[in-house]
């Protein structure tokens, strides 16, 4: 930030999925590509691996994994319904664990179902799979960004 009396804000959201069973299968990836564009209403990039690893029978190039990246409205729209309405249906919830920042004031969180997200219908799904979703913030430390999300309505364990 430019102005140190700033207050921190949302900068961009980004959700990303491995699809590393998609070597042995591709139409994985239009599966998980579906509910990904479901979840975050825009459809999703496909990442391809950037070097080969042989004890994963990995190739250069191989899809590896889809991700989105969620600034503006959209933004707005899936913190929101994070925050009120995802968050709430996780099992055994009792709290968001403060030490996912990393030391820029950004938050990373796993799921390890999609079907917390409303969108998703259970007898549509073929497998269970996990995602993980990084909320990006303007915020210079970890304190910074725990304020602020705290303020924004994310419940942190005490």
């Amino acid at each position: 930030m430019s102005n140190v009396m700033a207050k921190p804000r949302l900068v961009k959201i980004v959700v990303n999925v491995g699809i590393g069973e998609a070597l042995t299968n591709p139409k994985i990836i239009d599966a998980v590509s579906e509910q990904l564009a479901a979840i975050t209403g825009q459809k999703p990039a496909l990442r391809r691996a950037s070097k080969a690893i042989a004890a994963f029978k990995l190739r250069l190039g191989d899809p590896v994994g889809l991700v989105v990246t969620l600034r503006g409205k959209r933004m707005a729209d899936f913190f929101q319904k994070l925050v009120g309405i995802v968050l709430p249906r996780v099992r055994d919830f009792s709290g968001l664990s403060q030490r996912s920042f990393d030391n820029r004031g950004n938050y990373t969180l796993g799921f390890c179902e999609q079907i917390v997200f409303p969108e998703i219908e259970y007898d549509k799904i073929d497998r269970l799979r996990g995602l993980e979703v990084t909320i990006v913030t303007s915020a210079n430390s970890k304190a910074e960004a725990l304020e602020f999300l705290k303020e924004r309505g994310m419940p942190f364990k005490k």
